[in-house]
């Protein structure tokens, strides 16, 4: 373990556990379990000039300043989600009854209804079937639509979530995110909170480990081989893994890229970046105010970061910590998940 690791974390609970109200009384309150303390700090948010791999969404860079607060050490579990539906009987969005009249609302114009056989509660997975690909512009090749799959059943009907409690929950929707952290006083990371702790003691890295892409393989869960087509599986795992499987970063958060895109708080507009002042440090940025994105006008979208197991440098190289990417608001699918973060303000207020 860091030293800087140990004193982050020494100094969250000796600092952090006393706070004084308006009336200067002095509360205390536990350090939260399963969080740890990202100290505010200065870095550089979006495409690094050192990365081949960045995309016009992530540019221009911009220097940021980001207030500390708690962030989960790992994505939301099963075990986790499961305590929150079991206390609520939570229903996440691919277990509901799919309303046609409303869906439609955020499809082109006289696209006409499926049959009633795809009309079924579910979500996206991927299909690993594929022998060849045609367009690799055309993703729809490899996702499909499974009547049945949602977080307890990830592959659609016959599978589930046994002996998996500590893999991170995968089919959740921005509305399941947000109802997860309405009940454990959380909330989701702006995108500029997600990068922050992404840095850890870094202010200018591509990954999480530093610049080196030659140890994407040791550190993330990502693709090898010739994707969609066949995965190697040189890291050990096909699809997702265990939270923890891999190292953390540099204050003791893991799975910041790869495994499952995390979703954030933010608005994905795909021009938000040159809407802002690069020249001097901006404080606290909470996102786009509006969302933006020429490939799906209809939808709206939020921020996901980090990437999935599916990621690969001939496709998306979205295992980066500047890369960014929009997922709709009302669809989950078996790569994405979220984590959540909160602030001494939100402790006391509990």
């Amino acid at each position: 373990m860091h030293c800087c690791f140990k004193f982050s974390l020494l100094f969250s609970v000796l600092f952090f556990s006393c706070v004084k109200n308006e009336k200067n009384q002095t509360i205390s309150f536990n350090s939260p379990e399963g969080m740890i303390w990202i100290e505010g700090k200065s870095y550089t948010k979006g495409a690094k000039k050192n990365d081949g791999y960045a995309m016009m969404r992530e540019k221009p860079s911009h220097e940021v300043y980001i207030d500390g607060f708690y962030i989960d050490i790992t994505e939301v579990t099963n075990n986790q989600f499961q305590k929150f539906v079991d206390e609520t009987g939570y229903l996440t969005i691919a277990e509901r009854e799919i309303d046609w009249e409303e869906m439609k609302k955020s499809l082109p114009d006289g696209t006409p209804k499926p049959h009633d056989s795809i009309l079924q509660p579910g979500s996206l997975i991927f299909n690993n079937k594929l022998k060849k690909i045609n367009n690799y512009g055309d993703y729809f090749q490899w996702w499909k639509w499974q009547p049945g799959a949602n977080w307890k059943a990830p592959k659609g009907p016959g599978s589930n979530i046994k002996n998996k409690g500590n893999y991170p929950v995968v089919h959740i929707a921005y509305e399941d995110a947000i109802a997860y952290c309405e009940w454990a006083n959380r909330r989701l990371p702006t995108e500029a909170e997600w990068e922050s702790a992404a840095q850890g003691n870094f202010k200018n890295a591509v990954f999480p480990w530093g610049d080196e892409l030659d140890s994407l393989n040791t550190n993330a869960n990502t693709w090898q081989g010739n994707f969609p087509i066949q995965n190697e599986s040189l890291d050990g795992f096909e699809s997702i893994a265990p939270v923890k499987s891999y190292p953390p970063n540099s204050v003791g958060v893991y799975d910041m890229v790869g495994n499952v895109w995390e979703i954030t708080a933010d608005l994905f507009n795909v021009n938000y970046y040159s809407t802002l002042n690069s020249e001097t440090e901006l404080k606290n940025l909470k996102g786009a105010t509006t969302c933006y994105n020429p490939a799906n006008r209809l939808e709206t979208q939020y921020v996901m970061k980090g990437g999935s197991f599916l990621c690969h440098e001939s496709y998306c190289a979205s295992y980066r910590i500047s890369a960014r990417m929009g997922v709709s608001v009302s669809s989950g699918s078996d790569h994405a998940g979220f984590r959540t973060v909160a602030t001494p303000e939100m402790l006391l207020n509990k």
